[in-house]
């Protein structure tokens, strides 16, 4: 629960949108950012995708980087 994943998408230094696995959906941040994000959330294997790269990349790869000594 502590280990969060997030994709963020940018244009011109500003956040658009972003994928954040404790929402478990895209929030757009921008006028474009929300239809855009709009697009993402209606493809339900788009945000399975994304929430299942907590598991793939996030938990698998967190003792790696945190490892107990």
């Amino acid at each position: 629960k502590d280990i969060e994943f997030i994709r963020s998408y940018y244009y011109n230094k500003l956040e658009v949108t972003r994928f954040d696995s404790n929402v478990g959906r895209y929030v757009g941040y921008t006028e474009f950012g929300v239809k855009q994000a709009e697009y993402f959330n209606s493809n339900p294997s788009e945000v399975s995708a994304m929430k299942a790269q907590r598991e793939t990349y996030c938990l698998h790869n967190v003792d790696i980087w945190y490892g107990n000594p």
